[in-house]
């Protein structure tokens, strides 16, 4: 957290072209959240008290998407294509007369961690004035290149298309993430010129123009794919790639047991207790929660969902929003459950359906059975009680309610509610014709082989 008052810039007016997509290249999901959904919570993670935004002209969904983030966000459009420095110029007038530490941040940059920005924020808590946060790259064409003096203080940094052959050898490399004292920082970017070859107002000179006026400039070092910058699909793709390793690390090493992890996907916001074992190929949706010691069995698949402790899910499971399953619950191969809460040690093992309902604690549900909880305009709740038995391929038509201990017949259809203890059976009376099948066989032979003559 910032012992200094902090306001955290997020850039992102970027259209995204090379996204090939309708929406914002920011609003692009990595782990079911959106990539500048990441950027704006790490920044209120980081105690950042105020918060302004850039972004391109006409792009209400953007900026509902950073208000429900950071409620209180203030939202600046770029509408000339200036460089960054001129994006950050659109919110002067959110930081300006303020004190303490400003980060300017980018909305297509999700990985990043608060360890990496708390060395910024160290350094300029110290009495710095502008930092950079840069990192080693593996190959550094394309990057800015980060240069410092004999102290290791930061000098200027160098776009790649002016940088020298020396400057170009360098390997630390501009991440783009910035940090300045709020006070130096409006007169900085007043200073900053267009004179380069894209003659574009760059956010990076304010180190030189920091350094002419005698400021004190740094640089802070992170890894560097906390600092990966998206830009197209392929790039996405890695960013997702990063943040399920970061994901299946964490949940290991707070207990889960992960078979096959690199098979297991995650979402930003699944929550999982200790000594959890997740087989191979099960994917998260968003709001999963687990509770301690339960297991799911490989290709599952989970979203809104929340799992009691010792409970069991799978193999081939599909939990979807509402479900709530209870302690010591068992939902088997091929079972949907949606909207319904299946309670402790309650049993649906195989080939069933169970949407809107309360199955009760001990509750067993055969094979093949379902809820039929909507009539083409309406959803209805089906309730089964405590310690029910319901037989195979029995179709509970809701609203419907089958009491505690009842037992319901296989291939039964109840419509009507069943009374604690009791039985139903809806299937037809059993007839049996004697030797029916034999004649059959035999009038249909005869009859193809009259076909054929």
């Amino acid at each position: 957290m910032a012992s200094l008052p902090l306001m955290v810039i997020v850039l992102a007016a970027g259209m995204g072209t090379r996204m090939k997509s309708n929406m914002a290249k920011v609003l692009h999901p990595i782990g079911h959240k959106p990539m500048v959904g990441h950027v704006i919570d790490l920044a209120a993670q980081m105690g950042a008290d105020a918060m302004a935004v850039v972004v391109a002209p006409d792009n209400p969904t953007l900026e509902d998407v950073v208000r429900a983030h950071f409620s209180g966000a203030e939202i600046f459009e770029q509408k000339d294509r200036l460089g960054t420095a001129h994006a950050v110029a659109q919110a002067k007038a959110a930081f300006e007369g303020r004190e303490g530490a400003v980060l300017v941040l980018y909305g297509d940059t999700p990985l990043l961690t608060e360890p990496a920005l708390s060395g910024l924020l160290s350094e300029l808590e110290a009495g710095a004035d502008v930092g950079v946060l840069g990192f080693h790259a593996a190959d550094p064409t394309g990057y800015g290149r980060l240069l410092v003096d004999d102290t290791g203080a930061l000098t200027a940094i160098r776009e790649e298309k002016e940088a020298s052959d020396a400057e170009k050898a360098v390997t630390f490399c501009n991440s783009g993430v910035m940090g300045f004292r709020a006070e130096v920082m409006g007169a900085l970017l007043d200073q900053i010129g267009n004179d380069n070859a894209k003659g574009e107002y760059y956010l990076t000179d304010a180190v030189e123009v920091a350094r002419a006026r005698g400021l004190k400039t740094f640089a802070s070092v992170c890894a560097e794919d906390e600092v990966l910058g998206v830009n197209d699909r392929v790039q996405l793709s890695e960013a997702e790639s990063l943040f399920q390793a970061r994901a299946r690390r964490e949940a290991q090493r707070a207990g889960c047991s992960l078979l096959a992890p690199e098979t297991v996907y995650f979402s930003h916001d699944t929550q999982i207790g200790r000594d959890v074992i997740i087989e191979p190929h099960v994917i998260f949706g968003p709001g999963v929660v687990i509770e301690d010691g339960a297991r799911i069995f490989g290709f599952s698949h989970l979203e809104a969902t929340h799992i009691g402790a010792g409970a069991m899910v799978g193999p081939y499971a599909r939990l979807r929003p509402g479900a709530v399953i209870g302690e010591g619950a068992k939902i088997g191969n091929f079972v949907e459950v949606k909207q319904a809460d299946i309670q402790a040690g309650a049993k649906v093992n195989h080939l069933t359906y169970i949407g809107d309902a309360v199955i009760g604690s001990g509750a067993n549900i055969g094979a093949g059975t379902i809820t039929c909880n909507y009539d083409g305009f309406f959803k209805h709740k089906t309730v089964v009680g405590a310690g029910a038995f319901v037989g195979s391929n029995t179709s509970l038509i809701a609203p419907v309610a089958v009491g505690a201990g009842a037992y319901i017949g296989s291939s039964s259809v109840i419509s009507e509610d069943v009374e604690a203890d009791g039985l139903a059976v809806t299937r037809p009376e059993r007839r049996v014709v004697p030797g029916w099948a034999k004649r059959y066989r035999a009038k249909q032979k005869a009859k193809k082989a009259a076909q054929k003559s």
